[in-house]
């Protein structure tokens, strides 16, 4: 059997890039992209600039201007980056049929039978770049490797516009070197239980006898174990599976009582209803569940079986039981339904889900 070859694709500071094609005064100063920091805007994305001060994605804007007290913030344009995310993938579309994407700015494909470039995943991953530079105008870095694990890190390796080939002849010596953050599926969670066994790296995962990984992780301790040496199965996905629909909303102002938050389903119901609308597949509800995140930025979640035709009905139930949990003020309030994983629910997920 052939040594896969995956290619991890990744743009560049993706919103920010875009604007700053489209603005070239923009290029120069500390930009995010995000909703304002007068009221409770998040960053989207951020200018390499920006990110110089500590400006992150998913930081809320008031801290960013904290941190960069020159911070540009701009909103986004979604309609502009689907585009630009389309000739992305018109670019992949070149190369192979494999792709799966992860969001609108980064993808993996499947090269390993692919015959142009004389069969070179490398020569491949410059091609792509090259290509997508030349159409769109912006930059992408991309990780090369026999897995996605490691052609994931690899993409971020040499950021911006650049990219690394981890063979397999350096993987042992290279998944060494590879921070615990940089782990799939290892959560902020995860990664402190392993910072408190004082364990860095890849190499120090090693290290760990296994029983402590299972008595820290349970049956994820088998699986970080073989991430640890760079082991990973996964194959690309090029039909993905949606697990849930859902909807949810960030307030200006807290919502302060219970009333207030139950006024808030019809128009979060509309939003969904319209989401389910627009999906060409047949979804399947398997349960309903209600989101609510209070204003200690505690978030609480509650399901309950779907039985159609009395959606308002349960919504309400949920989320009067999802708020008396803590009795706060709420921030954030989200619903929607779990989907049932049958052969029905499969679907080829644009680059923008």
């Amino acid at each position: 059997m052939s040594q896969r070859k995956i290619i991890h694709i990744d743009a560049d500071c993706f919103f920010a890039a875009v604007e700053m094609r489209d603005r070239p005064e923009l290029r120069a100063v500390p930009l995010a992209i995000g909703g304002p920091s007068a009221s409770r805007g998040v960053i989207s994305t951020a200018n390499y600039n920006a990110r110089k001060y500590g400006v992150r994605s998913a930081m809320s804007s008031a801290h960013a201007v904290r941190l960069c007290p020159q911070l540009t913030i701009i909103p986004g344009n979604m309609q502009k980056y689907r585009e630009v995310s389309q000739q992305m993938r018109s670019v992949f579309n070149e190369f192979t049929d494999r792709i799966e994407p992860l969001s609108l700015d980064e993808a993996y494909l499947d090269v390993t039978d692919v015959t142009l470039c004389r069969g070179s995943a490398t020569l491949m991953a410059e091609d792509i770049r090259q290509k997508i530079f030349q159409i769109t105008g912006i930059t992408v870095s991309a990780g090369i490797a026999s897995n996605k694990f490691l052609a994931k890190v690899a993409s971020d390796w040499n950021k911006p516009n650049g990219q690394f080939v981890v063979t397999p002849e350096s993987q042992s010596e290279f998944v060494k070197t590879i921070p615990i953050k940089n782990i799939w599926g290892l959560g902020k969670v995860g990664q402190e239980k392993l910072h408190k066994l004082n364990i860095e790296t890849c190499l120090d995962l090693q290290q760990v006898d296994f029983t402590v990984l299972l008595k820290q992780f349970g049956s994820f301790a088998y699986r970080l174990s073989q991430l640890a040496l760079g082991i990973d199965e996964r194959e690309v996905q090029v039909n993905r599976i949606r697990k849930s629909l859902s909807v949810e909303h960030t307030y200006d102002k807290d919502l302060q009582t219970m009333g207030e938050c139950l006024l808030q389903i019809p128009i979060l119901m509309e939003e969904l209803t319209r989401r389910m609308s627009n999906k060409k597949e047949a979804l399947h509800p398997s349960k309903f569940y209600v989101k609510v995140k209070f204003d200690n930025f505690q978030q609480t979640t509650v399901e309950k079986t779907y039985q159609p035709g009395e959606e308002d009905t349960f919504f309400r139930m949920l989320m009067s039981e999802a708020i008396a949990r803590q009795s706060r003020p709420v921030r954030l309030l989200g619903l929607g339904y779990r989907l049932k994983s049958d052969n029905a629910m499969q679907m080829q997920l644009p680059l923008d889900e």
